[in-house]
């Protein structure tokens, strides 16, 4: 296809931004590193070549578990765990553990939850289970959950940037347990530890740590249904919580059920080092939401894009997406609305202005872009920029095919 001068003109890509993000690591997982880490930092406080079980190893181990349980304000009687494969081994340990006691209800608006559900229903095969579901960007209603259920939800939904506004919705006085995959959200959004029993996040997430360890942290009600319910099922060893009907305590002192990377535990003190030393959990969450808020301020100021969760409340400051409503892209069918979104990441990339900022592939097609603490304000603000111009390069590019 030929064009005109002038229509030539109009399709011509933009130029570039002048500045770049200092780091253009905005994954939303495994999530960008600390400022300032350094690989041979870690090396240096990790117990290489040595037995997770031997003392000073274990001592580390405990120690990530007692300061992740200090930066949190987990309350007195509360356990802390580390577990095997990340967070989703210690949310399904959870419910293999525990779930099939009172009914379950089930609150899916996002793709992790609905993967909690499909086991619920598929996999335990439990005899009343709910789900109460919402689309992408949305919240199913919270106040439909049932005093005496059980119930499973992600606080933040990491693929849909939608995150439960409170705990509200939890009843004081509940007779169920809930289950919270807060992978997204610890340290970067004010958790209601009374409200929550069993809770589970991995160190990939907004620690900004190494992925394949997960962390679980029970309520004494979680630890009484432990103790007190034994499921109809056979569990693997790595879900075994229990033997002879009383909590393996070493689970929640430093005797992992099986080998940790110790490279990975020392990432995890490294974290914690940063966390602390920036001022805690008020600290980190401050960050979070100063990214938030950039971000969304060039959205609101922005035709072409809006956040993909339109209720303010409910939007989260970690996993921010991004939804694009440019007449010219809204009009295309999906797949090419994917391949534009595509070619606008590609861009990025080569240009080393952001990686891996694609919207999740189960998710409408959009961005997808990391605002936990661990990112400076400043890379979200050079970052917009950049996605003005791979915006205006893609459309260019698609009006010349």
């Amino acid at each position: 296809m030929s064009h005109s001068p002038a229509e030539a003109a109009l399709t011509a890509a933009p130029p570039k931004p002048d500045s770049k993000p200092a780091r253009p690591e905005f994954s939303s997982g495994p999530c960008p590193k600390r400022p300032g880490w350094n690989a041979e930092a870690v090396v240096a406080k990790a117990y290489l070549g040595r037995s997770h079980r031997a003392a000073k190893p274990k001592a580390q181990i405990k120690e990530a578990i007692d300061r992740i349980a200090g930066i949190l304000g987990v309350p007195e009687g509360y356990r802390v765990g580390i577990v095997p494969a990340s967070d989703t081994g210690a949310f399904e340990m959870a419910m293999w553990s525990m779930l099939g006691a009172r009914p379950v209800d089930m609150l899916v608006w996002e793709s992790f939850g609905q993967g909690w559900a499909t086991d619920a229903t598929k996999q335990l095969k439990l005899d009343d289970v709910r789900v109460l579901t919402a689309g992408y960007g949305e919240l199913p209603d919270l106040n439909d959950v049932r005093k005496d259920a059980d119930v499973c939800f992600t606080w933040n939904g990491t693929t849909s940037g939608a995150r439960v506004p409170n705990a509200d919705w939890i009843a004081a006085d509940r007779e169920g347990l809930t289950f919270c995959d807060a992978t997204s959200a610890v340290f970067a959004q004010d958790m209601d530890w009374s409200k929550l029993d069993v809770t589970t996040f991995s160190w990939q997430k907004a620690m900004g740590g190494e992925a394949a360890h997960g962390v679980l942290i029970l309520s004494p009600r979680a630890v009484e249904r432990l103790e007190s319910y034994t499921p109809d099922r056979p569990l693997p060893k790595i879900f075994r919580l229990t033997k002879g009907g009383k909590l393996i305590d070493g689970v929640f002192t430093g005797a992992t059920i099986n080998t940790p990377s110790m490279l990975c535990v020392a990432d995890c003190i490294d974290a914690l080092d940063w966390m602390d030393g920036i001022g805690g959990l008020n600290a980190t969450m401050a960050r979070a939401n100063a990214n938030a808020t950039a971000l969304q301020d060039w959205m609101d100021a922005t035709p072409w894009v809006e956040n993909l969760v339109s209720a303010p409340e409910a939007r989260s400051n970690t996993s921010v997406c991004l939804k694009i409503v440019d007449p010219a892209i809204g009009s295309l069918d999906e797949d090419a609305q994917r391949a534009f979104v595509k070619s606008m990441t590609k861009l990025l990339e080569t240009e080393e202005a952001a990686y891996d900022i694609g919207g999740y592939r189960d998710a409408p097609p959009g961005l997808r872009i990391w605002c936990g603490s661990t990112v400076d304000t400043a890379d979200i603000e050079a970052l917009t920029a950049w996605l003005d111009w791979a915006f205006e390069t893609a459309k260019a590019d698609l009006g010349t095919a």
